[in-house]
Parts: C-alpha cells; sequence; structure tokens
C-alpha cells in the first residue's frame, strides 16, 4: 500500500463496481447522502472528504495547495483501501479534481464523470474566484453563504428549505481552508491536456446552472475523445443535491453502456 499524503475522511459503501464521489468547495461527504442511497445498491460507493473539509485536515499554512495536490490525496486514499481503478464522478471543484486525477493517474481510473465545471478560466474570472477565498476570510462564512447558495440552488428549493444543511455546513468551515480552496480552484486549467484522456467519459450538465453553463461542460465533452455529454433538466449547480434522482439516472445509465 501507498503512504497517504493527507489522512482523508471517508466512507465507503455498498458493493459492486468501484466509483468515487468527489465533492464540491465548502461541503463535505454527507452532501452525497441521496446520491449515494441512489448508487450504493449498484457500486462500491467511496466517499472522501477533500483535505481542508468535513472530517479531513485542515489546510495549514499560507502555501496554496494545487489541484493535484487534492487529486494525489484521493489516488492514495484509493491505493489504500484497494479501491482501484474506479470510476471518479466529480461535481463543481470535485470535478476538476476528478479531471486533474484522471490525467495525472490513468492507471487508477477507468471511467470519469465531471460534472458541472470547466476545465479552464479567463484571467478576470479567476480573480473572482480567488475573492470569494478572501472575502470569507476577511468577514467570516456568514458573509458569503446568502450569495454562495443563490448561485447554487433554484429559488424555489432555497425558499422550501432544501439548503438549509448546506448552508449549515458552509456557516461551520474553516475560513482559510475555504481562502485556500478557492485559489486552487482558481488555478484550473486542464484545457490543453483533454485530449490525453482516454477512458469512458460522461460530461454532465445542469440546464439551470447560474455558475457553469451547459455550453461549458460540453466543450470539455468535445475535446475528450468519445466523451458523452447530458443535460440534467430543471437542475441547478448543486444538481446531485437537488436533483439527486435523475443525477443518478443519468449516471447510472453511463455506467452501465460504457463499463460494465
Amino acid at each position: 500500500m501507498e503512504t497517504m499524503t493527507v489522512e482523508l475522511n471517508y466512507r465507503l459503501e455498498g458493493a459492486g463496481p468501484r466509483i468515487v464521489l468527489l465533492h464540491p468547495v465548502g461541503l463535505d461527504l454527507t452532501s452525497f447522502d441521496e446520491l449515494t442511497a441512489e448508487l450504493s445498491g449498484r457500486f462500491q460507493v467511496l466517499r472522501p472528504d477533500l483535505c481542508g473539509h468535513g472530517g479531513s485536515p485542515r489546510i495549514e499554512g499560507d502555501a496554496v495547495p494545487q489541484l493535484e495536490d487534492f487529486a494525489q490525496d484521493v489516488q492514495a486514499l484509493m491505493h489504500h483501501l484497494r479501491h482501484t481503478p474506479a470510476v471518479i464522478i466529480g461535481f463543481s471543484f470535485g470535478g476538476m479534481v476528478a479531471q486533474t486525477l484522471a490525467l495525472n493517474h490513468p492507471d487508477d481510473v477507468n471511467g470519469l464523470v465531471s460534472s458541472a465545471c470547466g476545465s479552464t478560466f479567463s484571467g478576470e474570472t479567476r480573480r473572482v474566484l480567488r475573492e470569494r477565498g478572501d472575502a470569507a476570510l476577511r468577514n467570516g462564512m456568514a458573509s458569503v453563504v446568502d450569495s454562495t447558495v443563490e448561485r447554487w440552488f433554484t429559488a424555489g428549493f432555497r425558499e422550501l428549505g432544501g439548503d438549509t444543511a448546506v448552508r449549515q455546513r458552509l456557516l461551520t468551515d474553516d475560513t482559510r481552508s475555504w481562502k485556500q480552496t478557492w485559489y486552487a480552484i482558481a488555478e484550473l486549467d486542464t484545457a490543453q491536456r483533454l485530449h490525453e484522456i482516454a477512458v469512458p467519459t460522461l460530461c454532465l450538465a445542469a440546464e439551470k446552472d447560474a455558475s457553469v453553463s451547459p455550453e461549458t461542460v460540453a466543450a470539455i465533452a468535445k475535446a475528450i475523445p468519445g466523451a458523452r455529454f447530458a443535460v440534467v433538466p430543471n437542475a441547478p449547480h448543486m444538481l446531485f443535491i437537488e436533483a439527486p434522482q435523475a443525477a443518478a439516472a443519468v449516471i447510472t445509465e453511463f455506467l452501465e453502456t460504457s463499463l460494465l
């Protein structure tokens, strides 16, 4: 077994072909409770807390981790649990880590689902992303929660209180880890390497995503040889929370037709 770079908190559930679920910035493995319930009857689901999130170690010091560091942590955990090769399924920040893992550790990945994320940013967007991290460090997590959930969920879902658990999770986040994760996100630049991905890939978008347009996700599918592109209707950025059954149905269909 390999020594883990960071000992990540995780849950391993179900039986069957191996998959790994990677969460967005500021959330943790519990955000996948409903999606895991949909998938664990058919697959063995590993869901870690990424570094700086949930029960995993905080990001210490001033050094900014790179997406490669987050991917290395997950890959080390996969080896520790003998959970390789596996299909890597990531949403938003988790999708960026999933792309990076597929590119840097191809022998450990036999499929990829990259959802609700892009592959690069303009200079101005990178500045905006870093400012999201800086704002919380200056003023506390409470100062960024409203704007975050407005980007992540539909108004109707929020009005029904569907965002309550996410709000509570965000309010308890470590501000330094939040900032440093946003700085890592701002460095995303996998676009020029996407053609290297040689495993079955699904690029999954949400029709009402206020953060990442379906067109942005479609561009990734176009760049990866043989990749599929799908859109979950009426779903927002956090499609796996607001529409877990719909998201699971698309993912399951992809897995069953591409890998099994």
